[in-house]
């Protein structure tokens, strides 16, 4: 067999486990973990029985040592926000039995755009007053830039890897000279019309296969948004820069310095322009409605202009 059609007519396929990070299965479906709970459990049961074998009858030995095998077996499966239930027992433990200190919050003045006691506003007027083409929003004392960025996955990075990554990473935050605000945030995915932008740009494909692949996917798309919640998350950083003169060019050097420096680390980085700028903080007013900030919105006070219209 020639080496062309070994590549064509059997591609090499490697199935990638999604869940590297679970503990290794020993046996029955148990973790070494489980395992060691349900064995000193039995250990303790079988020390009972030896014990107290003879001198209690059989139904009253069987009541005692139902409870001891109902709390080891509720332990080593029981799960609780995402932890095993003996770890998040042990945690609680441990905040219990902590020493606890109380710390004075300092008072911080009230923003001048919040409004005062028992004072009704009809619209919330944010720190943002003006956002730049640039992307520079203006909060009066201070211009900010955003950043958007994606996430690094280290759970498949080898032990020196994830090392490097996190030193790395406290680099970029010693090397910060001014304020910086990390935004991790969850949104709605609006599956149905990027579904209905490809089924759009398949009518335009001349070659039929093409086409219909590209109508496949917008099927495919309409029928996830139908059956599933699509997440997407979201990672926007902030950077600020102060003084009078300057800031505006300061702060775009900061947010490209961050987006540089996330960058060497795996992350895909992009500097907001004002138009995806504004389609962020839009988004960000009500995350509960499915939005899409791919598409720019109109800055506030620039013109919107479309075709005429005979009237």
């Amino acid at each position: 067999m020639s080496p062309k059609s070994t590549w064509t007519d059997e591609p090499y396929r490697a199935r990638v486990p999604t869940d590297v990070d679970q503990p290794d299965k020993i046996v029955y479906g148990l973790t070494a973990r489980q395992l060691a709970i349900l064995a000193v459990a039995a250990a303790v049961a079988y020390a009972v029985f030896r014990g107290l074998g003879h001198l209690l009858p059989p139904p009253v030995l069987i009541g005692l040592l139902v409870p001891v095998a109902g709390v080891a077996v509720t332990l080593a499966l029981g799960r609780r926000d995402g932890r095993s239930l003996d770890a998040w027992l042990l945690s609680a433990v441990q905040q219990s039995s902590s020493q606890k200190q109380h710390a004075a919050a300092a008072a911080q003045p009230v923003p001048g755009w919040a409004p005062g006691p028992g004072m009704a506003v009809p619209q919330l007027r944010l720190a943002a007053r003006a956002i730049a083409e640039s992307g520079v929003i203006d909060a009066g004392d201070k211009a900010v830039a955003l950043v958007a960025a994606t996430t690094v996955n280290i759970g498949l990075r080898s032990g020196d890897e994830q090392v490097a990554l996190v030193d790395a990473y406290g680099r970029w935050l010693n090397s910060l000279t001014g304020g910086v605000q990390l935004v991790i945030s969850a949104q709605r995915v609006d599956l149905s019309s990027h579904a209905q932008r490809v089924a759009d740009g398949a009518a335009g494909i001349a070659n039929p296969a093409l086409a219909d692949a590209a109508y496949d996917y917008a099927e495919f798309l309409d029928q996830l948004a139908e059956r599933r919640d699509p997440l997407w998350r979201t990672v926007t950083i902030a950077v600020t820069a102060q003084g009078d003169r300057g800031r505006d060019t300061e702060v775009l050097r900061r947010a490209d310095h961050a987006a540089s420096a996330l960058a060497a680390l795996g992350a895909q980085t992009v500097v907001l322009d004002g138009a995806t700028a504004t389609a962020v903080l839009t988004c960000a007013t009500d995350p509960y409605t499915p939005a899409d900030v791919t598409w720019p919105r109109a800055r506030p006070g620039a013109p919107v202009t479309g075709q005429g219209a005979d009237l």
